[in-house]
């Protein structure tokens, strides 16, 4: 089974937990500390990505983590299923899919935004609201910089990219004067 098949499916089911009892973006923030915990440290790693590592080591080290970082009780269980599925490898790819399951579930779009430069916060909301009324939905919005594009802003909500980028414009003039 693709990892992303397995996300997918673990996603949806923790999706369902968690919209039927509360909390669902705390424990997702929870996850995604997991996540970069375990990405960071080589002993962790090693610890649960070595199948030499005898399960009960595993689970010893994993209560203890979860006792330390004091996490909600969803949180917990899965990690404990993760872990006995042998499946905390894959909690990247999972954390990515629960957060299309959840914004999907609660009616928000997210959208990548690409700029060559920081922007304002005024610049942010106004962005916000021309794509809430393109999509018909909430916008969750995510910057990056990219100094390349010289200028404008490349946005990207699901398939669809709106390039409005300087480098692009250059890109099109060039096109146009070469004549292809």
């Amino acid at each position: 089974m693709s990892s992303q098949t397995v996300a997918r499916r673990y996603a949806a089911a923790l999706a369902d937990v968690l919209l039927s009892g509360g909390s669902p973006r705390e424990v997702q923030d929870e996850l995604i500390a997991w996540e970069s915990m375990i990405q960071t440290s080589e002993p962790l790693q090693q610890a649960f990505h070595t199948p030499t590592v005898a399960y009960d080591q595993k689970r010893a080290l994993l209560e203890e983590l979860i006792e330390r970082t004091k996490v909600r009780e969803p949180t917990a269980n899965f990690l404990r299923v993760l872990l006995k599925n042998q499946r905390l490898t894959e909690l990247g790819e999972i954390n990515n899919r629960l957060a299309q399951v959840l914004d999907q579930r609660s009616g928000v779009v997210a959208a990548h935004v690409i700029t060559a430069r920081p922007v304002s916060e005024e610049i942010k909301r106004s962005l916000n609201g021309r794509l809430a009324m393109i999509t018909g939905k909430d916008v969750r919005l995510s910057f990056a910089i990219d100094a390349t594009l010289i200028g404008g802003m490349v946005t990207r909500v699901g398939s669809t990219v709106y390039d409005g980028s300087i480098r692009n414009q250059l890109r099109q003039l060039e096109l146009k004067l070469s004549g292809k």
